[in-house]
């Protein structure tokens, strides 16, 4: 048996939420009122790592922090959800932080200062490929720093009998040519949203993007916000809604999504199991403020599957 059952590459990233109400941010030096804000753990890899771990599976990841308030609060904040961070080594560059913008109507500008988070290198991932069941890759194009060594990194974790999934995240240089192509091949699971689908394969629309990537990865889950999700699989669309909840932000729902989804995955769940799970996550995370205070632990999705 395994010692982990998820590894990941944490983009580790504290976020600091500012709630606009119907504010509107300008520049010329004028000041404006907000509706609140909070302090909460960031980073897509970091939130997916929390969420599986509230499913009860064994995670962890690799990753830098700084020896600093928000490097300690990462730690805390991955370990409460019983995330393993033994394997997070300390950085002189800052602990990165994101800036986001939430409004009401649920979309958001996110700014972020990368400082330790592109730090993250590929030996410390092969070293525990073969004490891990499965290796999620997502923040694709923000860790530049492994987009080069993560075709070698798949076909080592092959090797070890590891599984893969891949949420890119969205290309904030909106080049989408990272070398994603090539790593796909070696993808189980692949979990973007519709246009980073589209942008990704360079199709123009959703269907021509699923048979193209299709080509390439067996299971593609696409997340469709406040629409829900569907599976494509051998040619085989399954389709999920979201659950009715009321939506404090949406900081962390796709990562969420995608805990739940890969949680249904790890215990060979139907792909109708694994979006409902992954729904469920999804829908029950946007409930609360930050990407983790809403997710749900294995009793209660339960009671949903």
């Amino acid at each position: 048996m395994k010692k982990y059952d998820v590894l990941t590459a944490f983009d580790v990233c504290v976020d600091f939420l500012m709630h606009l109400g119907t504010t509107q941010p300008e520049f010329g030096q004028k000041e404006k009122l907000v509706d609140g804000y909070g302090l909460e753990m960031g980073g897509s890899a970091c939130i997916f790592a929390c969420q599986t771990a509230k499913l009860g599976l064994k995670t962890t990841g690799v990753g830098s922090v700084s020896d600093d308030n928000f490097g300690a609060f990462m730690r805390e904040c991955l370990s409460t959800s019983g995330v393993d961070v033994t394997n997070l080594r300390l950085s002189t560059e800052k602990t990165a932080l994101t800036l986001c913008l939430n409004k009401t109507n649920g979309d958001r500008g996110i700014l972020t200062y990368m400082g330790a988070m592109d730090t993250v290198q590929a030996a410390w991932i092969e070293a525990l490929l073969p004490q891990a069941r499965h290796l999620h890759i997502c923040s694709y194009f923000l860790l530049k720093s492994l987009q080069e060594s993560y075709p070698a990194l798949a076909k080592r974790a092959k090797e070890h009998g590891v599984t893969i999934s891949l949420d890119t995240n969205w290309d904030p240089e909106e080049k989408w040519d990272g070398g994603v192509l090539e790593l796909l091949p070696f993808v189980d699971v692949f979990l973007p949203n519709e246009n980073e689908l589209m942008c990704i394969t360079g199709k123009n629309n959703v269907q021509d993007a699923l048979k193209c990537a299709g080509e390439y990865v067996p299971i593609i889950a696409v997340k469709c916000g406040g629409d829900g999700a569907y599976a494509y699989c051998k040619g085989d669309i399954i389709k999920c809604e979201a659950k009715p909840v009321t939506v404090a932000d949406t900081v962390g729902a796709g990562d969420s999504f995608n805990g739940g989804f890969i949680y249904g995955y790890l215990n060979g769940l139907s792909m109708e199991e694994c979006l409902k799970a992954g729904t469920t996550c999804g829908s029950l995370n946007v409930s609360q403020h930050g990407g983790t205070a809403g997710q749900p632990t294995l009793a209660e999705i339960k009671n949903y599957l």
